[in-house]
């Protein structure tokens, strides 16, 4: 719907508009402005037809996100209100919650921890290797499939511990798992679990390792197993669900992210030379895509466990609310110049990209040296770095869970 014709409705009577909204991941959704103006908390229509809350304010979104009334785990029972349909199993929702519960929680934050020695080393040398098949294959190149997504398993196959060869089988299983469908379908079980044999797998194979030669979070599990082969709750399903459950959210958020960034980037020549002149600015300049990015397209879900007030409206146990990022990260009451890509920034405010309050990403470090540690490749190897293709004629990808072009064409 655009703007015109939501000028003509009425926030409080029925649903607003369908969502998601636009999929083009370059460009502020035109309806965003007017929502957080005139209905920031407004009624709208999700693509399996149910009803749901759309928050698209920061202060309001902050709320939703920090207040414990508001849960993610409940999205996923039976006869709930929702955004699309499952498409992977329903106990998977609440993954961190899973983990902690079945006490790995340590082993998962460590192997997130970007501090591991000699990672960034490793993850700057495989930035460069990928670089260098780029520039040996010649442009145009597509970025996405040559750099982002490649990059994006490598750190991921590491953290894991299962091998780099295999990412793009890994990677395909996430086209399905992280689609968005109206209806669920019934081979989505069928992808899942083929990944979840392929961790089973590559656990079995850590395990067979001498101790020493074990690497990543398998090779943590691995030690756990044989420390105490008869505890009941840590099966070897368990172990691979985690592992798949880390992977997916993982690659595809840091290779969608890095995708939007460096498109950003290229639309911004100035900006590319700005980075390549002040190394040191990094940190800030990826703080700042992340506010940037529009990546996540469909809101962040939650199911309100009691009746809540949010803003004017009263959100009623059961309801659906979904918090609007590309809303909450430009709004001017809590960024100045929301729509200015200021990679000089200095916001008293944190952005929304990795959530917050109890979902707060595990991984946001682990993201952030991904990124900074990518762009500086870039920038510093390919100081020419251009878009090979007119912006508007990028193809965006529909039924996803990410904003996401289906292939970023550069020349240098």
């Amino acid at each position: 719907m655009s703007v015109e014709q939501l000028e003509g409705t009425d926030p409080a009577a029925g649903a607003l508009l369908d969502f998601p909204l636009s999929r083009r991941g370059d460009v502020l959704p035109e309806e965003c402005t007017w929502l957080r103006e005139k209905a920031p908390v407004a009624k709208v229509r999700t693509l399996t037809g149910d009803p749901a809350w759309l928050v698209s304010s920061y202060a309001l979104a902050k709320q939703v996100l920090e207040d414990e009334r508001f849960s993610l785990k409940d999205t996923a029972n039976a006869g709930v209100p929702r955004q699309y349909a499952l498409t992977i199993p329903p106990e998977v929702v609440n993954n961190m919650g899973n983990i902690n519960g079945a006490g790995l929680r340590n082993a998962v934050m460590k192997a997130l921890s970007p501090r591991q020695k000699g990672l960034q080393d490793w993850l700057r040398a495989t930035a460069g290797t990928l670089v260098d098949h780029l520039v040996a294959e010649g442009g145009p190149a597509d970025l996405r499939a040559g750099f982002a997504d490649p990059f994006s398993a490598a750190l991921h196959a590491r953290v894991l511990g299962v091998p780099f060869e295999d990412w793009r089988r890994l990677m395909s299983g996430l086209d399905v798992a992280f689609m968005t469908a109206r209806e669920p379908f019934t081979d989505s079980a069928l992808n899942w679990y083929k990944d979840v044999g392929y961790f089973v797998d590559q656990l079995n194979v850590q395990l067979a390792l001498p101790a020493e030669l074990r690497t990543g979070l398998l090779g943590a599990f691995a030690e756990l197993k044989l420390a105490d082969p008869g505890s009941a709750h840590l099966t070897d399903d368990m172990f691979a669900t985690v592992a798949v459950s880390l992977f997916g959210a993982g690659a595809v958020s840091t290779s969608a992210f890095l995708t939007l960034a460096v498109l950003a980037l290229l639309q911004r020549p100035e900006l590319i030379g700005y980075l390549r002149e002040h190394p040191e600015r990094m940190g800030k300049a990826v703080d700042e895509l992340l506010r940037w990015n529009l990546s996540v397209g469909d809101g962040l879900p939650r199911i309100a466990m009691a009746d809540v007030q949010v803003g004017d409206v009263l959100v009623k146990e059961g309801e659906l609310v979904l918090v609007l990022l590309e809303g909450a990260n430009f709004d001017p009451a809590a960024f100045e110049n929301p729509d200015e890509l200021d990679l000089e920034r200095e916001s008293p405010r944190p952005h929304l990209a990795f959530g917050a309050g109890r979902h707060f990403c595990p991984a946001s470090a682990l993201g952030r040296a991904h990124a900074e540690i990518a762009l500086e490749v870039l920038v510093g190897r390919l100081p020419e770095l251009r878009l090979a293709v007119p912006a508007e004629n990028l193809v965006w990808r529909t039924g996803f869970i990410k904003r996401l072009p289906e292939r970023l064409p550069v020349a240098w």
